[in-house]
């Protein structure tokens, strides 16, 4: 019973990890110029208010949940496999 379980969640865990590679390789740069920075340019414009709202917002918060998902799974994977 435990292998079958150990199979299925090793199946899951491997999936999680090419789709954390993909999301990770499909993210676009976010990066703001040092002056954007000191005068806190980039906060106030409508488009970095509804950021989350937008593609690149998705595919971050897609890449933040698998990257969970990979961590919680490594760690069940390590105490099935200690069984």
């Amino acid at each position: 019973m435990v292998e079958i379980i150990r199979n299925i969640i090793l199946v899951i865990y491997v999936i999680i990890c090419i789709v954390l590679i993909v999301l990770a390789t499909i993210q676009t740069k976010d990066s703001n110029g040092a002056s954007q920075t000191v005068t806190g340019a980039a906060a106030n414009n409508f488009y970095e208010q509804n950021k989350g709202r937008t593609k690149e917002g998705r595919i971050k918060r897609m890449t933040v949940v698998t990257g969970v998902l990979f961590v919680v799974l490594a760690i069940v994977l390590s105490i099935l496999f200690v069984m």
